[in-house]
């Protein structure tokens, strides 16, 4: 019986577990992003002594973090510059918490991510001027937020970009002629800011797009007739806007 006991500790000394091997500076920037937004009092909080695996809302494939999914948890505090480091994050999803400050300039470094959605935060200052860097990115989901400023240049240049939400800030300037860069675009929402200026014409090459709500904003001229064009458009949202006469009378779209 003894001999049994003892084979059977043995074995189960032999038997391979299942812990992470992510990167010292991985798991330092989950560390970071725990203190940074008050993790001790988060809804649903990370065990820092237990394995990065069973941290909540962290998804780990061969060994690095691809995905952080924590809305509704009771975030609060900014993202630390450090979050650059989590190399291979594809998701970022932190929406419905209590975010503020600008979002980090290096979160743009992310070139891995195809998800980033903050909405309903309370984030503040510009959006970043090198956001064309995220060049995978399909969703840009900021809406509800504080977010001032233009419309980035580089913006233009996310071309596999399916999903621009950024309705109720505080945005102001134009919307440029580059968007026509923007060809796999579904959902194109801005309404809600101080956004001004002549609509482009170039809307009218995005085929893709199913929505456009571009309402309560400071729109002015004509509504681009190019829009007849987007024969996939199931919702088009621009009331209240200064456009010379109802947009209603002057595009087809049923």
């Amino acid at each position: 019986m003894k001999k049994l006991i003892l084979f059977c500790v043995l074995l189960i000394a032999f038997i391979p577990f299942s812990f992470s091997q992510i990167s010292n500076s991985e798991k330092s920037a989950l560390v970071d992003i725990y203190a940074s937004l008050n993790g001790e009092n988060w809804t649903n909080s990370w065990d820092l002594n237990a394995d990065v695996s069973n941290w909540n809302g962290v998804t780990i494939e061969n060994d690095v973090v691809t995905a952080i999914k924590l809305p509704m948890n009771n975030l609060v505090g900014e993202l630390p510059t450090s979050i650059k480091d989590l190399t291979h994050l594809k998701t970022l999803n932190l929406g419905f918490n209590k975010i503020t400050g600008n979002i980090p300039n290096e979160i743009c470094e992310l070139v891995s991510l195809e998800n980033l959605e903050l909405f309903m935060n309370q984030i503040e200052g510009k959006l970043p001027t090198n956001i064309g860097n995220l060049s995978n990115l399909k969703n840009l989901v900021l809406y509800n937020n504080f977010l001032t400023g233009n419309l980035p240049s580089s913006l233009y240049n996310l071309q596999n970009l399916e999903v621009l939400h950024i309705s109720s800030n505080t945005l102001s300037g134009t919307i440029d002629s580059q968007i026509k860069n923007l060809k796999n675009l579904q959902i194109l929402s801005l309404f809600d800011n101080i956004l001004s200026g002549v609509l482009p014409a170039e809307i009218g090459l995005l085929k893709n797009v199913k929505e456009i709500s571009l309402a309560n904003n400071m729109f002015n001229g004509k509504v681009p007739a190019e829009i007849n064009n987007l024969k996939n458009v199931k919702t088009l949202f621009i009331s209240n806007n200064q456009f010379d006469t109802n947009p209603i009378t002057q595009i087809g779209i049923d």
